[in-house]
C-alpha cells in the first residue's frame, strides 16, 4: 500500500507496538509501503526520537543482512516510581482485609490498566535479560504473567497443583511452603517447556517464597535456566525467606486485623532498573 509519511509513521508505530522485541527487517517496511530504505530509515528515526521523548520505549537497529529494527519497551524512572506510589496507595486500603490476614487483590489482578502498566514495568526490569517463557503459578498469578509476556513477545506456561489430562505427560514435584511449611505438589505438562529455556517466573504474591523456590526446583528437572524472578508483592518481616534474587514492586510492610490497617512501601524495583537498565 503506497501512503504518504503521516500514514506511514501511523501503521509503522502500530506495527511496532503490537510486535514488541520482534526483528522487523526493513525490507518488511521498504515493500508494506512500496518505499526506499532510506526513506523507511529516516520515518525509523521519527519513531524512535518521539518513542523516548514519551518514554514509550526505544528502537534499537541491528546491522547486516539479517537485521532490521526492534521494538523495547520500557518505563521511564519517573514514571515507574509516580506508579509504584498509586499501586501502593491502592494495596493500602483498609477494605482489601480479609479473615486471617489476607488481602483481597482480586480486582487488581483483574484491571487491565494495571496488568498493562505493571506488566509492561517487568519487561523494563528484565529488558537485559534473554527471556524465552514466562512461568507462573495457578491461578492468580495468570493475568500478570501473561501481562509481562505480551510486553516481552514470549510464550506462558502455567504451573499447576494437580496434573490435568489435556496436557498430556507431566513432571511433578513436592515442595515444602515457606509460611506453612505442608508439602505439596506443582505440576507441568512435559512438552511445554523445552530444554535450556530460559524462563522469567512471575507470580502475585510472596511471602517466604516456598512457591517460587518450588518453581525454581522445577525448572531444575527440565534443565531449563532461571532468567530471572518478578513479584508484584512481597511479604516484609520474614524469619526465613527462601528466594534472595528477585524484583518486587510492593512490599508489604504490616496488617493489623485488629487496627484495620496496611502497610505498604515499594519493593526493591527501582533500585534493580537503576543498577541494571539503562534507559534514555
Amino acid at each position: 500500500m503506497k501512503l504518504r509519511r503521516s500514514g506511514r509513521l501511523v501503521d509503522m508505530t502500530h506495527y511496532l507496538l503490537q510486535h514488541p522485541q520482534g526483528l522487523v527487517p526493513l525490507s518488511f517496511f521498504a515493500d508494506r509501503y512500496g518505499s526506499a530504505k532510506s526513506s523507511i530509515s529516516e520515518d525509523l528515526g521519527i519513531i524512535k526520537q518521539t518513542f523516548e521523548q514519551q518514554g514509550i520505549g526505544t528502537l534499537v537497529t541491528v546491522p547486516g543482512a539479517a537485521g532490521g529494527v526492534r521494538y523495547i519497551p520500557y518505563v521511564s524512572h519517573e514514571e515507574a516510581s509516580a506508579y509504584l506510589e498509586e499501586l501502593c496507595e491502592m494495596i493500602a486500603k483498609p477494605e482489601r482485609l480479609l479473615p486471617g490476614g489476607y488481602l483481597y487483590m482480586t480486582d487488581i489482578l483483574g484491571n487491565p490498566k494495571v496488568l498493562n502498566k505493571v506488566g509492561k514495568m517487568f519487561a523494563t526490569a528484565f529488558s537485559h535479560k534473554k527471556v524465552d517463557v514466562v512461568m507462573t503459578m495457578a491461578t492468580k498469578g495468570i493475568p500478570l504473567a501473561h501481562a509481562v509476556a505480551s510486553f516481552l513477545n514470549v510464550p506462558v506456561v502455567i504451573v499447576r497443583r494437580d496434573s490435568r489430562v489435556t496436557e498430556g505427560s507431566t513432571v511433578s514435584i513436592n515442595y515444602v511452603s515457606g509460611s506453612s511449611k505442608r508439602i505439596q505438589t506443582m505440576v507441568l505438562a512435559k512438552r511445554s517447556l523445552e530444554t535450556g529455556s530460559n524462563v522469567l517466573i512471575i507470580d502475585d504474591f510472596m511471602k517466604a517464597g516456598g512457591t517460587v523456590s518450588g518453581m525454581v526446583n522445577l525448572l531444575a528437572e527440565f534443565q531449563a535456566n532461571v532468567a530471572g524472578i518478578g513479584i508484584l508483592v512481597e511479604s516484609e518481616n520474614i524469619e526465613e525467606r527462601l528466594v534472595d534474587d528477585y524484583v518486587s514492586l510492593a512490599k508489604l510492610e504490616k496488617v493489623s486485623e485488629r487496627d484495620r490497617q496496611i502497610e505498604v512501601q515499594q519493593g526493591n524495583y527501582l533500585q534493580h532498573v537503576k543498577e541494571n537498565i539503562t534507559i534514555n
